[in-house]
């Protein structure tokens, strides 16, 4: 069956007719636009469907914020949908609206063994709970347990939990957002801006000189972009120490995630940043992060850590929840 499927963040929004059938999903006739020009959802949706001259009787989105009753709330746009508003405003009146991480857990039974790499293989156990973390214009974080059956998704805002500086950079990081914000969440330091703050305080802390190029090139494209670039490139000293920072700071929140849940079946990074740093996530600080849990560090040797590289989890999970639900709603 084609159903409407959306992955709506803080800087794009994708949507795309995907056609499921079972476990297997294709994504057709995909769009994206940027969040930020846009009043809402439905008018990119309208704006979509007349363009692809479709007509769909159910349609997912998942979207980066808080979704309680079929209410979206999103942390980095100004935005509110309700997807019985929605619904009504696209004329499709099977419409849902889903956490961002709850349609990447959602996703996860879709991807095949290309759509991963794994930089831990460590020691499974079969339907052990699953952890979902990534950055990107914020940070996601979800979790999957067994029920006996299959897997349930429990998404929520642990991206928002408080920052927990390690070292003293860390502290007087915490201590300039602090100033700036009132209240540091892992969000501030995880995530697209996060990489920006980071390199904005060593760049003031000078233990690490600045290039004026470099600084010239973050005001004419992405700043985030460049500084990963530049970091992965080794091209630039003060871009690869914020890299370092950043991947230490990721590995260090997967870790206590994987804590939180007890993830003995795996902790998957996804989001839009994860993908372009797999080799500095396998070879830098990141495990050595992760690992790092005082009188736990030997059971994190033993949890398995994948990186989602299919930049589609969000849309295919997205589109398996609406085929789902229409399953659910056709059976006898």
């Amino acid at each position: 069956m084609r159903v409407l499927a959306g992955d709506i963040g803080g800087t794009n929004a994708r949507l795309a007719i995907v056609d499921v059938d079972g476990r297997r999903a294709r994504v057709e006739g995909e769009q994206r636009f940027a969040s930020q020009d846009a009043p809402g959802l439905a008018p990119l949706v309208r704006r979509f469907l007349g363009e692809a001259g479709r007509s769909l009787e159910w349609a997912c989105f998942a979207v980066a914020g808080r979704v309680i009753d079929g209410v979206a709330r999103t942390s980095n746009l100004p935005w509110t949908i309700d997807e019985r508003e929605l619904a009504a405003a696209i004329g499709i009146a099977h419409t849902s609206v889903i956490n961002d991480f709850d349609a990447v857990g959602h996703g996860l039974a879709l991807l095949g063994p290309k759509d991963v790499e794994t930089i831990q293989e460590g020691e499974p156990i079969a339907h052990g709970p699953v952890a979902l973390i990534g950055a990107g214009t914020g940070l996601g974080e979800a979790f999957l347990s067994w029920d006996g059956g299959r897997y349930r998704v429990h998404p929520s805002e642990g991206g928002h939990a408080e920052f927990a500086a390690r070292d003293q950079v860390e502290w007087e990081l915490r201590r300039s957002l602090q100033d700036e914000f009132g209240r540091v969440s892992g969000e501030r330091v995880v995530s697209g801006p996060g990489l920006i703050a980071i390199y904005r305080h060593l760049a003031a802390a000078g233990s690490v000189v600045e290039n004026d190029a470099v600084r010239a090139e973050m005001g004419r494209q992405d700043p985030a972009a460049v500084i990963v670039q530049h970091g992965l490139d080794g091209t630039d000293p003060l871009c690869a120490a914020v890299l370092d920072r950043f991947t230490s700071l990721l590995g260090a929140l997967a870790g206590d995630l994987a804590l939180t849940v007890l993830a003995t079946g795996g902790v998957f990074v996804a989001g839009g940043i994860a993908p372009r740093i797999v080799t500095q996530l396998r070879t830098g600080p990141f495990l050595a992060a992760f690992r790092a849990k005082g009188r736990l560090s030997a059971f994190m040797l033993g949890v398995p850590v994948r990186v989602i590289t299919n930049p589609n989890v969000g849309l295919l999970g997205a589109a398996a929840v609406a085929a789902e639900r229409c399953r659910a709603e056709m059976s006898p």
